[in-house]
């Protein structure tokens, strides 16, 4: 190739990708606009039924009726709506031909509201995410893209309605990107999906006028091997605690969907066993987000229960797992910063620097987004603890496993060597082959005990 030639592809690169930036800024700050306006209505409308249940406490009574009228909604005209997150996941990841459904926006918006209202121990990531897809969906309709833009915008819809609820543009841009499979990133995606986080989180704040929870350390440690240690203890605990929840949630949506084929009564056994919880256990700080429980382990001598962070796990897995709306997020916020909490007692450690390292470390647990979550950190408390975010997240990360909230988030590169998976392996499948590999082994076992067992001589 000659130096004109070489001239010429150079320009011709320079204009394809200044063309691809400039696509990506429109189509992402769109998408960011869309959604970012819907966060921030979310956002206003969670806070009114938030306060307006506090301030009726009777409403509690109506949230088994709450919970059957958003399943009947789902049932009626939801059709894959009901799937969420993991429905985003998959058009994502098989570029089907079935497009995310506008309808997924009005719907899960009602019912967290709705959820809310009444008392469910439930989130608001889920809605966020699931009305960027929707949303972001749609600007590919209206722009006409291709296959593989479609897929970049849904992951804009992931990242923007991330970083549009919380206020973590950083982190929203690296969620979008890291929870579609374990061990990849999208690199591809990376501008898109920072443009539309950043976008969403300009028109959430700065348009709307919406205000964001921002968090203290307080004092941070000097690094040290001995807070290293313990720092490193504590995570495995949030590892486990984070993959245990996803594993009991997935177990407690099965176990209601056999025992209850119907998903209108479903929801309406889980509200009434959520009823009969608060009245058994006398306190209702285990409905709704969490935040009090979240602003009393991070503040000095805050009064939070040792069992604080069990209380909001079984509440949040049983909202869940009988169908009710929301998302996970902000109540492992709340689960993994009362179980710091809770810790930093047995560890000697200060209570709110261990709460804020719960609170980031369980959700990358339940999520595996270790570089999410680090910025998510960094982002929310500062950067004073840069080092024990880290390594908070990356412990809880390979403790974690391959579990999580997602079952359709697929295992791109496993986490340990020695052990590997087949390509297009999602969470789901790979906890199905466990659970057949288990029975297979027991079989084997009870056979092998049945041919060592010596026969009993026929009585004459």
């Amino acid at each position: 190739m000659n130096f004109r030639q070489k001239q010429q592809t150079n320009r011709t690169g320079f204009g394809v990708s200044l063309a691809d930036l400039l696509k990506w800024i429109v189509l992402g700050s769109a998408v960011g606009l869309l959604t970012g306006s819907a966060s921030a209505f979310f956002l206003a409308s969670l806070d009114q039924v938030t306060e307006l249940r506090l301030g009726h406490p009777w409403l509690l009574f109506l949230l088994p009726a709450g919970g059957a009228l958003v399943s009947w909604l789902y049932l009626k005209y939801g059709r894959d709506s009901g799937r969420g997150n993991n429905l985003i996941l998959d058009r994502i990841h098989d570029n089907g031909p079935d497009p995310i459904p506008l309808r997924m926006a009005p719907l899960v918006l009602f019912g967290t509201l709705l959820s809310h209202l009444l008392g469910a121990s439930v989130g608001r990531e889920g809605t966020a995410v699931q009305m960027g897809g929707s949303l972001a969906e749609e600007v590919g309709r209206l722009f006409r893209v291709g296959s593989a833009d479609r897929t970049l915008l849904l992951i804009c819809g992931i990242s923007s309605g991330f970083g549009s609820i919380f206020g973590t543009p950083l982190a929203g841009t690296l969620f979008g990107l890291e929870v579609l499979a374990i061990g990849l990133i999208r690199h591809e995606a990376l501008v898109p999906a920072f443009v539309a986080s950043f976008a969403g989180h300009l028109v959430t704040v700065s348009l709307w006028g919406v205000t964001h929870a921002h968090y203290s350390l307080g004092a941070v440690p000097d690094l040290s091997a001995s807070v290293l240690l313990k720092v490193v203890a504590a995570s495995i605990v949030f590892g486990l605690i984070g993959r245990a929840f996803g594993e009991v949630t997935h177990a407690l949506k099965r176990g209601f969907a056999r025992l209850l084929k119907n998903p209108v009564l479903r929801s309406a056994v889980g509200g009434t066993v959520v009823i009969g919880l608060v009245y058994a256990l006398g306190t209702r700080e285990y409905l709704g987000l969490g935040l009090p429980l979240i602003q009393a382990s991070l503040a000095d001598h805050g009064d939070v229960s040792p069992l604080a962070f069990l209380g909001k796990f079984v509440f949040t897995a049983l909202s869940l797992g009988a169908g009710f709306q929301g998302g996970e997020v902000t109540p492992l916020f709340a689960i993994g910063a009362t179980l710091g909490h809770t810790l930093a007692g047995l560890l000697q450690l200060y209570a709110p620097f261990l709460a804020a390292l719960g609170f980031i470390a369980v959700f990358c647990g339940a999520t595996n987004t270790p570089i999410a979550c680090f910025l998510m950190g960094i982002e929310l408390f500062g950067a004073d603890a840069t080092i024990y975010l880290f390594v908070a997240c990356i412990v809880s990360y390979a403790f974690s496993g391959h579990g999580g909230i997602y079952p359709s988030q697929r295992i791109g590169v496993s986490k340990f060597r020695g052990l590997s998976f087949p390509p297009g392996t999602t969470l789901e499948s790979a906890r199905s082959s466990r659970q057949k590999d288990r029975r297979e082994a027991a079989e084997e076992e009870e056979k092998e005990a049945e041919e060592e067992t010596p026969s009993r001589p026929a009585k004459r």
